[in-house]
């Protein structure tokens, strides 16, 4: 299902994975405790700016950071949408 959403200019739209919900040896991790996710799949990229072409494509894995973007819900999702400068990496 294709969203029906453009960012515009440098803009970046990621869905972020979701929070682990125990640890590696098996503790189960409340939801008071749940740090925010700093990784994601792009969804939707904007064209860029005129001194500026974007790097990141649509489908990338990205790490951002832990308060980077603004928190959207669309169709029942939950999706960030940030500047490209804002993302640390490509993964």
């Amino acid at each position: 299902m294709a969203l029906n959403i453009q960012p515009l200019a440098d803009r970046v739209l990621i869905e972020p994975v979701a929070a682990e919900t125990q640890t590696a040896s098996g503790i189960i991790i409340p939801d008071t405790a749940k740090e925010k996710p700093q990784r994601g799949s792009v969804v939707a990229v904007g064209n860029g700016k005129k001194d500026h072409n974007m790097t990141v494509k649509v489908g990338d894995t990205v790490l951002y950071g832990k308060y980077a973007g603004t928190e959207l819900k669309l169709d029942g999702k939950d999706y960030l949408i940030m500047r490209e400068d804002d993302i640390l990496a490509i993964v």
